[in-house]
């Protein structure tokens, strides 16, 4: 149970910021409640009764891309651990209690925040507030529990290695992010996991939980009143600031690669992974909606994409081909993936080239456009259809500085993208002079 949540938590994060662009048009009639607690919290709350329970989704400014030096993977390992015990409650009671409550409690970090989620059914509402204010205010981080931890980071970064994807995913990372923090690996290196002390993990849960840069959102059974008397009771005894009183460092600015590059990643397996990333936008871009359109036509429309047609439909290089876009607070990628049998993935690779030119120099067919919008308009495929799920979307909004009113915007700025708006954004980014290719393993006719 508490595997599949902290899964869950991660999907969430990896996945609210695009929901942000699609999601289906009905979910505009939801009404988005800001409540300001008596303490001077402020949450996003949508009151749902169809289901008896309560969803919240929040976070810290910081994330793994701030980790001291030295000190990498600290952020990681500090989030795994918050549920491992708190209070008199050691990491086995700790989590029966959670269960007992009806609740699920999880953390994660991603690259600039410090992520958290809550689930509980209403009638055990103030147990599941409660343990998880345990779990922010009095963490334990027991030298047991923190060794456990530490080896299941290790086992993982080991077995990362040992997978072609994950491999692909690693090199491209470092490729695209050299010498800057994005480029380090969340979870961090084996050296700095095998250094980190208690007392780390306890100093880096200080400079990060703290009620300065805290987003909370909140969907279902609850109204404002109780809402805010519980927000209060949880974050209230955390700190305004960090000791030292200086927030956590933002990244520096990024700077995308000046050349393109394809690196080879020799592997003893039939059939080769494919990465190939661009420089894109962040989300305040004023042309981000013209990017989710221009993203659709290319690979991010399932079936109906130009590479799905043409590397999988047309000629059967590869199960499929899709693209889609990665965007953090300093930098964006719009990112193609593909995989091919080692003596074809050469000719996959040049069809998504051909691909990339064509929809630079012509841009989308007025037929492409015009699919792309209506799905994006009015598609319910990705409909959010749990509390969890809109919480996220919510707590995401925040994270990007949009108002409450964005869903009810989200079809009239679709809709006033034009295929100019398109054209002149696919000439902007499809530059192949820029693009890093990252294969891995034994691809005939490309050498490392």
């Amino acid at each position: 149970m508490r595997r599949s949540f902290l899964a869950y938590v991660a999907a969430l994060i990896a996945l609210v910021p695009v929901l942000v662009g699609v999601l289906p048009g009905t979910a505009g009639a939801v009404e988005i409640k800001t409540v300001t607690t008596p303490l001077g919290l402020k949450a996003w709350l949508v009151q749902d009764k169809t289901a008896p329970a309560v969803s919240l989704a929040f976070s810290f400014s910081g994330g793994t891309a701030s980790d001291p030096a030295g000190k990498l993977g600290v952020t990681s390992l500090m989030a795994a651990l918050l549920t491992d015990g708190a209070a008199g409650f050691d990491a086995q009671t700790f989590r029966l209690r959670v269960e007992e409550a009806g609740a699920s409690i999880g953390f994660g970090a991603s690259l600039d925040r410090l992520n958290g989620a809550l689930r509980v059914l209403s009638a055990n509402r103030d147990d599941g507030f409660e343990l998880l204010r345990l779990a922010l205010t009095e963490p334990r981080f027991d030298r047991d529990m923190l060794d456990q931890r530490r080896a299941q980071m290790l086992s993982g970064l080991n077995r990362a290695k040992q997978s072609p994807g994950a491999v692909a995913a690693r090199t491209f990372v470092e490729a695209e992010f050299a010498g800057h923090p994005y480029a380090n690996d969340p979870d961090g290196t084996p050296e700095d996991l095998k250094g980190l002390a208690t007392e780390d993990v306890r100093q880096r849960a200080k400079a990060l939980l703290t009620r300065n840069g805290l987003i909370i959102a909140a969907v279902g059974d609850i109204d404002e009143a109780e809402l805010a008397r519980l927000l209060d009771r949880t974050f209230g005894g955390l700190p305004q600031e960090a000791p030292d009183g200086t927030p956590p460092a933002l990244p520096p600015d990024w700077r995308p690669p000046a050349k393109a590059r394809t690196i080879v990643v020799e592997r003893p397996v039939p059939q080769s992974t494919a990465l190939l990333g661009l420089p894109s936008l962040t989300r305040d871009d004023p042309d981000w909606y013209a990017l989710l359109v221009l993203n659709h036509v290319l690979g991010g429309g399932g079936q109906q994409s130009r590479l799905f047609n043409e590397v999988r439909e047309k000629r059967g290089l590869a199960y499929g081909a899709s693209s889609s876009l990665r965007t953090y607070r300093k930098a964006g990628l719009l990112v193609i993936s593909t995989a091919s049998a080692n003596e074809r993935v050469a000719e996959a690779l040049k069809v998504v080239r051909d691909v990339l030119s064509r929809l630079r120099d012509e841009g989308p067919t007025e037929e492409e456009f015009a699919e792309a919008k209506t799905y994006l308009t009015g598609s319910l495929a990705l409909a959010l259809d749990s509390s969890g799920a809109i919480a996220g979307l919510l707590h995401s909004m925040q994270v990007d500085q949009l108002p409450p009113n964005q869903l009810e915007r989200r079809a009239a700025l679709i809709d006033a993208v034009t295929i100019g708006d398109v054209q002149r954004l696919a000439r902007r980014l499809l530059d192949q002079d820029r693009m890093i290719t990252v294969v891995v393993g034994q691809p005939v006719g490309l050498s490392p």
